[in-house]
């Protein structure tokens, strides 16, 4: 009825004044992953109109529609080089982060749920899933989670919305680091029994729930080798059957250092550790004997000395001075460094992007496979439309292009799991 294509109308228009604003914005501020604003006005046009069909038409169907159809149309219309997928999770990420934004426990309860109503309309609920379980891993990994009951609501908010196979790995995520914590208290005891003069604590991860990280084979001192050894041995011992692999692009430290007559307190990567202690007693090394050392390819080793020498905290020198690495430089420790504050956290670009657009495409080529099978292995025999119509009644996640479904029924002929039919090109049937 014309009435509820006119409220349709209505809100997407208004939808559509929102991306606009972004897109001018975008216009004169540098784009980023995190666009509150943008993200809290579609939240509040949506309460809005929510409750106005609520009241005004008694929650009707058909206004339903016309709101489920506005909002399907606006939250899948992406400006600037970040999708709405990552924008939204990147809200959740400031939600959830402490220091993030200061909410009250309701509160917190209040925007999860609405993003999570957002989130519904949204096409790309993969790429959603993959950048949120990124940033989840960072704020777990980090200690930056400002509630443990926070992120289950989350996760069991999007488990409701999409059901157990979506969130299973976000799920056992958590479930890590709950077995941690009573692993932990266990080997502290082994570790006090040995000469170690470092504190020193091991997060034990599943290799499948977590996102894939970059590990650099970092040439550690001494006492940390001797640490992790003697986590190993334990370990092994516990667990015979489980491979250990360090990946020490996550880890982190505390590392005291002494600049003249002041000391410091610095919170640093592992790697920041490993690197202020090669450079520690006044030695001067250059970029290639540093890269020698440590045994870190100059990926690595550029954002690693950057944050040392060029960042907030200059607590490594460089020569020459100037704000760019090059592998020409020379480092030692900057004797005149110093700061009113007495710890300190140094922080270090991530080597690792915040999400793998390639692992998302992998994984819908994988879905779109098996739907085409099983569908046709039910059907037996279908026409080309018919198949391509089932296929995406049964991607709840994503929405691919008929061309990329095509793609696919090729590869599968190609694999001899369907054929053509002999007498009709547009008929398929099912090879078993």
């Amino acid at each position: 009825p014309p009435l509820a294509d006119m409220v349709e109308k209505f809100i997407t228009s208004m939808g559509n004044e929102i991306i606009d604003k972004r897109k001018a914005r975008l216009e004169t501020e540098k784009d980023k992953n995190d666009d509150p604003k943008f993200v809290k006005a579609l939240i509040e046009l949506h309460e809005k109109y929510l409750g106005v069909i609520k009241s005004e038409f008694a929650g009707h169907s058909l206004f339903q529609k016309a709101l489920k159809d506005a909002f399907q149309e606006i939250v899948n219309k992406n400006v600037g080089q970040f999708t709405n997928a990552e924008l939204m999770s990147t809200f959740c990420d400031r939600v959830l982060k402490s220091g993030g934004e200061k909410l009250s426990e309701q509160e917190v309860e209040q925007n999860l749920e609405r993003i999570v109503q957002l989130f519904s309309y949204l096409t790309d609920k993969d790429l959603f899933a993959e950048i949120y379980r990124n940033q989840l891993a960072k704020r777990l990994l980090n200690q930056r989670s400002a509630s443990d009951d926070a992120e289950k609501t989350m996760i069991s908010k999007l488990k409701m919305q999409c059901g157990t196979h979506f969130t299973s790995k976000m799920e056992g995520m958590l479930a890590d680091l709950a077995i941690g914590s009573d692993q932990k208290t266990e080997f502290d005891t082994k570790l006090k029994q040995s000469k170690t003069k470092l504190d020193f604590s091991v997060q034990v991860l599943t290799t499948g729930f977590w996102p894939t990280y970059k590990s650099p084979e970092v040439v550690l001192p001494e006492n940390m080798s001797t640490c992790m050894g003697i986590f190993k041995e334990w370990h092994d011992n516990k667990h015979a059957k489980r491979k250990l692999a360090w990946i020490h692009s996550l880890g982190n430290a505390n590392v005291r250092g002494t600049f003249g007559k002041k000391s410091y307190d610095m919170q640093v990567t592992t790697l920041q550790a490993v690197a202020l202690n090669a450079l520690s007693g006044g030695k001067s090394l250059t970029f290639t004997e540093l890269a020698e050392k440590l045994n870190l390819e100059e990926s690595v080793l550029k954002p690693l000395m950057h944050s040392l020498s060029c960042g907030k905290y200059k607590v490594i020198a460089k020569t020459p001075a100037s704000n760019k690495i090059n592998t020409t430089d020379s480092f030692k420790a900057n004797a005149k460094f110093s700061s009113n504050m007495r710890k300190l956290r140094i922080p270090m670009a991530s080597l690792d992007a915040s999400h793998n657009t390639k692992r998302v495409e992998e994984d819908r080529t994988i879905a779109i496979e098996a739907a085409i099978v099983r569908i046709m292995k039910a059907r037996k025999t279908l026409q080309h439309q018919q198949l391509i119509a089932e296929v995406l009644s049964q991607l709840a996640f994503f929405k691919p292009n008929p061309r990329a479904i095509k793609k696919r029924i090729e590869a599968l002929i190609d694999r001899e799991y369907l054929e053509r039919a002999k007498d009709n090109t547009n008929q398929y049937n099912y090879l078993a």
